[in-house]
């Protein structure tokens, strides 16, 4: 009788906060500063579909001596409004990258490695959204299942977001 207790007031709850979710922009446009796996920080674009419903676009990329490499994801977001200007978003998405690898070392043969690679991702995070200034401060984490040799394992990227609504 607890569970069912339990369970029928987790469901009056997320279908207030369901109901009462704060408008935010259609578009979004700013960073998402992380570690990205190694991309560096990525360049961040929400499109709002509806009311509690956007798509969150990211490209990183790293052009460095040694490695060269762009990421692409796209993740689908449910947003809740917490209080306030606060929301928690929770979404799911995937992508794809490729990535150039190349040492150079006095004396010793060069080693190269290239690969494209597709990955799942996931994604937990908190944002503010400013009244006053068109403005949305994020901290999220983004879990990562790669498919490819470079990126084949679990990564977790948190990262902070500042984009500019419009």
């Amino acid at each position: 009788m607890k569970i069912l207790k339990s369970v029928l007031f987790l469901g009056l709850v997320l279908s207030t906060t369901i109901v009462s979710a704060q408008q935010f922009s259609k578009h979004s446009l700013g960073l998402r500063l992380g570690d990205g796996n190694g991309f560096g920080s990525e360049i961040s674009y929400q499109y709002g579909l509806s009311e509690q419903n956007r798509l969150e676009i990211d490209l990183g990329w790293n052009d460095g001596d040694d490695f060269d490499g762009f990421k692409l994801t796209g993740v689908y977001q449910w947003v809740w409004n917490l209080e306030g200007n606060f929301n928690w978003y929770a979404g799911a998405g995937a992508g794809f990258g490729s990535y150039e690898y190349e040492v150079n070392i006095p004396n010793s043969p060069a080693f190269n490695e290239d690969e494209t690679f597709l990955l799942a991702a996931g994604q937990i995070g908190i944002e503010y959204i400013f009244s006053e200034i068109p403005l949305q401060l994020s901290i999220d984490t983004r879990p990562e299942l790669g498919f490819g040799d470079y990126n084949d394992d679990l990564e977790f990227d948190l990262a902070l977001g500042i984009r500019y609504q419009f």
